[in-house]
This record gives C-alpha cells, sequence and structure tokens, in this order.
C-alpha cells in the first residue's frame, strides 16, 4: 500500500506560466503546464518533472512556478534545498526576477539567478546576475562544481542587500557581486522555479531522454 501523499503545490504561495512564450527568450524546446505530470508535491518534496511529451506543437512538457503576486522581498538570505535532474538538453534553474519587469522590461528589472545547471555539463553550478549591459551570456557571475548536484540534497542560497550579493552551494561561498545604487538589485524580486528544456543554454537533448525531475525539499526567505 502507498501512503505517500500527492498533492498540488500549495496556491496561496505559488501559480503558474504556462506555453512556450517564445521559447521564453531561449529558444527552449518545452511547453509549460499545470498538470500533476510535470509538477506535484510528493512525500514533502515538490517535483517539477520535465518529459518528453507532444503538447502543443512542442516535444516536452514540463512547469515553471512563480510567487509572482503572492511573494516578493528586498534584501535578506534565501535558500532553496534541491536535488537536481540529469539528462543532456535539461536545464533546472532556482531565480528571481524584478516585481517590476512588466515597467521595467528585461535585463532592466534586473534577474537574480541562485542556481542554474545543465545536463550538457553535469555538476557544474551558475550563479548569474542580469541587468543593463549584462544580458545573455554577458551576465556578471562564476561556475562551481558539486559533484553529488542529482544524488544528494543541497542548500542553494544567495544572501542579498544594497552593498552586496553572495551566492553559496551549502555554506561555500563562490560568487560575491558588488551591488549599488546604478543596479536593478534594490527592489523587490519574486521566485521562479522550473526545468526548461534545450535552448540557448541547455543544449543539445540527449534522444533518448524520456524524464527528469527537480526536487525541491524547502524555500526560506530570512530577513
Amino acid at each position: 500500500m502507498n501512503l505517500t501523499l500527492t498533492v498540488q503545490p500549495n496556491p496561496a504561495k505559488w501559480s503558474y506560466n504556462q506555453g512556450n512564450n517564445n521559447g521564453w527568450g531561449n529558444n527552449e524546446l518545452e511547453t509549460y503546464t499545470t498538470s500533476p505530470d510535470n509538477s506535484i508535491v510528493e512525500g514533502g518534496y515538490l517535483k517539477i518533472t520535465a518529459k518528453k511529451q507532444s503538447m502543443d506543437g512542442f516535444a516536452y512538457t514540463s512547469a515553471r512556478l512563480v510567487s509572482e503576486n503572492k511573494f516578493d522581498f528586498k534584501y535578506g538570505r534565501a535558500v532553496i534545498r534541491a536535488k537536481l535532474p540529469t539528462g543532456a538538453g535539461t536545464w533546472p534553474a532556482i531565480w528571481m526576477l524584478g516585481k517590476n519587469y512588466q515597467t521595467s522590461p528585461w535585463p532592466a528589472c534586473g534577474e537574480i539567478d541562485i542556481m542554474e545547471h545543465v545536463g550538457n555539463q553535469q555538476n557544474k553550478i551558475f550563479a548569474t546576475l542580469h541587468y543593463p549591459g549584462h544580458s545573455g551570456a554577458n551576465g556578471s557571475g562564476t561556475t562551481t562544481m558539486n559533484p553529488t548536484a542529482s544524488t544528494e540534497f543541497h542548500d542553494y542560497s544567495v544572501i542579498w542587500n544594497q552593498d552586496v550579493i553572495k551566492f553559496y552551494v551549502d555554506d561555500q561561498m563562490f560568487y560575491s557581486f558588488q551591488n549599488s545604487a546604478s543596479t536593478p538589485f534594490n527592489l523587490n524580486f519574486f521566485f521562479i522555479l522550473n526545468v526548461a528544456m534545450g535552448g540557448n543554454f541547455g543544449g543539445a537533448v540527449d534522444p533518448a531522454f524520456i524524464a527528469a525531475t527537480m526536487e525541491i525539499d524547502y524555500v526560506r526567505v530570512y530577513q
């Protein structure tokens, strides 16, 4: 008998971006859904699953959860405990976007990528900031290796204030950015959790790919 509780993500805290939205600016290959096939809370973990599944003209489905209009904040420490998927072409991300993106379109609104990983570069963790003059591949950031990124849970965190933005895997800082009044990183941001497929960063997808899951234990903010 399986007594594991499965539920949809808490609608009081999370909503969904849906569709492909012209590749989300990255030539991504998935369409995002609200289906429990792609996002579910099971055994206390949020599971975001990218699948080889044809829908709306796209070969892959996945989920993109956002805290927009439900939770946003300015400054503090954010910690997300996660276990990452594997597979060439997978592109999981834990990131934040400026709340004012509709009136200050990207990259003017700012983007804080707490964790990005691509299956074509297994175990390499990316932390990146995007803002005017630093969009796309010109973002400010660096990488670190995490040999058990997909076999164990790890804390991916950011400490953010008006002077500095620091990125960590577990308790190890691997990137520090000097913040200032001239950047967009002094306004409120909201969270985005997603697993993309392919695209400019994700790269070629393994033809044998079937499904891969990012598991989230928690998202915590300390202020």
